[in-house]
């Protein structure tokens, strides 16, 4: 069975939010990495993972993550801080 993920990337100085959602977080993380991500994440150098969700199924994925984008700029960091209080690029922590 495949996994979906819903993470949120930063970059380096912590000012821009991102949410996202993909069903292969190493391909889309090196995208994000090397400048091929989309528009938005090229234009602001967003490439920093600091956070996950992970589902089993896409439809679950796509509906948390645009509850996500709904809510507030506080909100986001609020989910950061729970999980990765250090907002460490999480990223050069996980196994592939």
């Amino acid at each position: 069975m495949r996994d979906f993920y819903v993470y949120i990337l930063t970059n380096k100085r912590h000012t821009v939010l991102y949410t996202g959602v993909t069903g292969n977080l190493y391909q889309r993380m090196i995208q994000h990495k090397i400048g091929e991500g989309g528009n938005f994440t090229r234009r602001y150098h967003v490439n920093k993972l600091v956070y996950i969700e992970i589902y089993s199924y896409a439809y679950d994925a796509i509906s948390r993550e645009k509850q996500i984008k709904a809510g507030s700029r506080q909100d986001k960091i609020d989910l950061i801080n729970k999980m990765n209080p250090e907002w460490n690029d999480l990223f050069d922590e996980l196994q592939f």
